[in-house]
């Protein structure tokens, strides 16, 4: 056995089924070594989007997505990836080829330094000296991965150390990091504090974040909200931890969310704030949630706790556990008077819109979508005025809403669908994104095709980069700088090249019947929307 053999070993042990990527010479015994296995391997079309992709098979399992990459440009281009994955806590496990050892700080061909590059994008990263230190290193990072605050770690192998000869493998059983110990059942003490101030609480909220998903504790939270009768509101990254249209739920906080869903949090007397990390597109006034109330800030990431906002209760642990150990506390909250106001925010704030009939309205078009979509879909929102319109209309209810929040990475969701397909074949998968978007990440139309991972894909389109434009409207007074698409490609052309079927809705008259046709069979189909190029958010 050689190093890239033990490698595969260790993806087997851990339950890896698919490992996304592009070869290059420095990865290439670990590209031999897989050929053994049983595991599926997906050659992407750029780097980024091999990340990406693990990183939609990670939100859909809760596992570490795991991707292999070259040494050099192989690695850096992978770093946006990563990057977005660390920005939204996501899990995964990313194997980068190195030359050989004794090269090392040598500036051979295509060697960079892939270790220090991603320092600020990881939780941990590794570059592997010895071949009898993979199995450690394996059970270590995806211990660190999926532990604790959840994140990237980076592994970087020297092509000697993938072909060096192993004189025995044995897959560790645990791991004991004596300066790793992430604190996931919550003070006994605190979670006392907080049910003494629910009880006295008149305006309780509960604002979701995507540690919630993360952590498996929507169900938790759901019940613990229906039981005793406390709203909710949610991050974007925390979309989906309520279906978007149970009673008790007030839709997205932030600049771009609910009008509603922000009075909601000025005015509550209780603040529970869980899995979010109160950063400035939810909350761009921090002094707001802890102005006349009592915030209560729960996350498994101590250093999260405090930083934007200082909380009466802070509260450190995972979130299935804590809402655990507030289901075994017994209480009663009145929150009756406070349900009603806010039933009439919602009625009276919600956003109104008045579209041009010449075009498609993305809203109504989102809206109507979703209701169409299996119950258990996945839709991924690219980044841009697509995701604002997503965040605001589409509906879920037992599927998952995937985005790129944190890093707000565009062309995150055609990969990040294939991976959420491939992960769960059975589910359907709808991508949303705009012009721009999509020919940040169309190559991967091959990869669909190649591998079979049937993704539907809208394509939202105005021929702008619409949020940037959005903003030169208001802040340049319609002075538009390097926003025009113009030269963008045909795509109904472009479906006929790759094989895919195309559908083209122009206005809102055949929206039903088209949507209809898009949905119909499990087969990838791209559907182009023409929009107001000067319609807003």
């Amino acid at each position: 056995m050689i190093g890239a053999d033990a490698i595969i070993k260790c993806l087997e042990a851990e339950g890896v089924t698919t490992v996304f990527g592009y070869p290059g010479v420095a990865i290439c015994p670990f590209y031999n070594s897989i050929l053994e296995s049983d595991i599926r391997t997906v050659l992407v079309r750029t780097e980024q989007n091999a990340a990406h992709a693990a990183s939609g098979v990670s939100r859909m399992t809760g596992r570490p997505g795991v991707c292999a990459v070259t040494s050099g440009p192989g690695a850096t281009n992978v770093i946006t990836g990563i990057a977005t994955a660390f920005a939204d806590s996501i899990p995964l496990i990313c194997i980068t080829g190195q030359v050989n050892s004794e090269l090392l700080g040598s500036d051979v061909f295509q060697e960079a330094d892939i270790t220090g590059a991603v320092e600020s994008f990881v939780k941990y990263s590794y570059l592997v000296r010895r071949a009898e230190d993979i199995p450690r290193i394996f059970k270590e990072a995806f211990h660190i991965a999926n532990t604790g605050r959840k994140g990237p770690v980076l592994i970087d192998v020297p092509i000697d150390v993938q072909n060096a000869p192993l004189s025995r493998f044995k897959y560790p059983e645990e791991v004991n990091l004596r300066t790793y110990k992430p604190t996931v059942k919550g003070h006994a003490v605190q979670i006392k504090k907080v049910i003494k101030e629910l009880e006295k609480a008149e305006r309780p909220l509960i604002c979701a974040g995507g540690g919630v998903l993360l952590s498996d504790a929507q169900d938790e939270l759901r019940s613990f909200s229906e039981k005793h009768g406390i709203p909710v509101v949610s991050t974007m990254m925390g979309k989906g931890v309520m279906p978007t249209e149970h009673p008790l739920y007030y839709g997205m906080v932030g600049n771009n969310g609910m009008a509603y869903a922000n009075r909601a949090m000025n005015e509550c007397d209780l603040l529970i704030m869980v899995g979010a990390r109160v950063a400035d597109r939810a909350v761009n006034q921090p002094d707001l949630i802890t102005r006349d109330k009592v915030l209560v800030h729960i996350d498994v990431d101590p250093a999260e706790i405090g930083k934007n906002a200082g909380p009466t209760i802070p509260l450190v642990g995972d979130a299935k556990h804590i809402f655990n150990d507030f289901d075994r506390e017994e209480y009663t909250c009145n929150c009756a008077a406070w349900i009603e106001a806010l039933n009439g925010y919602r009625a009276e704030m919600a956003k109104k819109r008045e579209p041009d009939p010449a075009y498609v309205d993305p809203a109504e078009f989102i809206s109507r979508l979703t209701d169409r979509m299996q119950e258990n879909a996945v839709y991924v929102a690219d980044v841009g005025q697509n995701q604002i319109w997503s965040c605001g209309y589409a509906k879920v209810r037992k599927g998952r809403f995937l985005t790129s929040g944190g890093m707000g990475t565009m062309g995150y969701s055609i990969p990040a669908a294939m991976g959420a397909k491939a992960a769960m074949p059975d589910r359907q998968v709808v991508a949303v994104c705009g012009d721009g978007s999509f020919q940040m990440s169309m190559m991967e139309l091959a990869t669909m095709c190649q591998h079979d991972i049937p993704v539907k894909i809208v394509v939202l389109k105005n021929n702008y980069l619409g949020m940037v434009r959005q903003y030169q409207h208001f802040t340049y007074r319609d002075n538009y700088s390097v926003v025009d698409l113009s030269g963008s490609p045909d795509l109904e052309k472009l479906s006929a090249a790759y094989g895919i079927p195309f559908l083209r809705l122009e206005n809102m008259e055949k929206c039903d019947e088209t949507i209809e046709a898009f949905l119909r069979d499990d087969a990838s189909v791209l559907l182009e929307c023409l929009i107001d190029p000067m319609d807003l958010v």
